[in-house]
């Protein structure tokens, strides 16, 4: 045989050789790797458990009547401004939740009466209105309608045109309701809330009011809020 057509004959074993080789790795079956399980992030239900700090602000109108020995009444509407702060803690139940909350506010609301009553020009004013409340809400997620009431703290003062003026710290009562909701992915939510408050009366003494008096104070008040959870 000559040497190409030893060569020749080399080179067509070598191929026959690489082929079968090709083959069996084309046979050998890969090992099976399963796909790892979808696994969805876990996100937690909200709850409203725990403390927050509350920031309000809002607007009230109320009624005061100014009444005098002699039986004449003068009507007063109080009204103005409401601005402050509190904190609160909210134990939660499955959709039901159940809250502590107080607060204070400095309140701009006040009146004037007209010139033919008990007390021509007398003013009366509530410096302050402070509230400990408790609240009870069905929550929706994030959305906390409640109702709420309890004890009322504020001032109610009466001025007169010449000078004299006196006031008390008066507890009463309170109860209304509102709403409340949380943000996404955050520690802070919003509420709106309605409150009625009664406050009693006081007496202005004739050594301060020129004569006596007697003078109550209610108010409507409805305010917005923003809360921050810890």
């Amino acid at each position: 045989m000559t040497r190409a057509a030893i060569s020749v004959v080399a080179g067509f074993l070598a191929a026959i050789a690489a082929s079968a080789s090709y083959g069996t790795d084309l046979a050998r079956p890969r090992p099976y790797v399963k796909a790892p399980a979808y696994q969805p992030v876990y996100v937690a239900p909200f709850t409203w458990q725990g403390f927050y700090a509350d920031f309000n602000g809002g607007y009230g109108w109320g009624h005061s009547t100014l009444s005098g020995p002699t039986g004449i009444a003068s009507a007063t509407n109080p009204s103005g401004a409401l601005l402050g702060a509190g904190f609160g803690y909210n134990f939660q139940s499955g959709n039901w939740v159940f809250g502590l909350e107080g607060d204070a506010d400095y309140s701009w609301m006040t009146d004037t009466s007209g010139a033919l009553t008990a007390c021509p020009g007398c003013t009366v004013h509530n410096y302050y209105l402070a509230t400990a409340r408790g609240r009870l809400g069905y929550a929706w997620d994030r959305w906390l309608p409640y109702i709420t009431g309890g004890a009322a703290i504020g001032s109610i003062n009466v001025s007169t045109p010449a000078g004299g003026a006196q006031g008390a710290d008066k507890v009463g009562w309170t109860a209304g309701g509102g709403i409340e909701y949380a943000f996404a992915a955050t520690r802070w939510s919003t509420k709106l809330e309605y409150l009625y408050a009664d406050l009693g009366s006081i007496t202005c003494d004739a050594a301060h009011c020129g004569t006596s008096l007697n003078a109550d104070f209610h108010a409507n008040i409805v305010r917005v809020g923003l809360n921050y959870h810890f």
